[in-house]
């Protein structure tokens, strides 16, 4: 099991990432926000969905959803027809501009990916991707009890973070 030094620094680098986020976001088109753009992939990628069932999945309130599926259906990038199940219910699915939006962002997002991980190897990128799914799988279910982990010991004094320069932003602390 990693010393809780290592968890310190894969703190400070989750930390770090929010950068690498908030740059995938600035490429998005202006009119598709973060939040947005989360619905309209999880369409994509499970297809039809009731509202209840894509708040699971954005791990978001029903009222932060309600919120999202608005911005997009005001767009023309989603339909909300009846649950033939449920006439209450809505089923939410892609339209063909929605199809077309989702298309666009992957286009813009798997160019700057390309672009910044250039100098990465075929198989970096795979281990990368198979990492963060790891790391996500982990957090799929937290209900699960754990042994003490080596994070529940004393707390050690925090340490500065440890940025690296690149070229491209000037390093900075937080």
């Amino acid at each position: 099991m990693a010393e809780q030094a290592q968890y310190e620094e894969l703190i400070r680098q989750f930390s770090a990432f929010g950068a690498v986020k908030r740059e995938l976001g600035r490429i998005m088109p202006s009119d598709c926000p973060s939040g947005s753009a989360a619905v309209l992939t999880l369409l994509g990628r499970h297809g039809d969905m009731r509202m209840s069932k894509l708040a699971e999945l954005l791990a978001v309130d029903m009222s932060v959803t309600s919120r999202h599926v608005a911005h997009v259906a005001e767009r023309g990038w989603i339909d909300r027809s009846p649950d033939p199940a449920d006439k209450r219910s809505r089923i939410l699915h892609l339209t063909p501009e929605g199809r077309a939006q989702l298309a666009e962002m992957s286009r813009r997002t798997c160019r700057m990916l390309a672009e910044r991980l250039s100098d990465w190897s075929d198989d970096e990128v795979a281990q990368l991707t198979v990492l963060m799914a790891r790391l996500r799988a982990s957090f799929d279910d937290c209900r699960v009890p754990h042994a003490p982990l080596p994070c529940d010991t004393e707390p050690r004094p925090p340490t500065a973070p440890v940025l690296e320069q690149s070229p491209r932003t000037p390093a900075t602390t937080t």
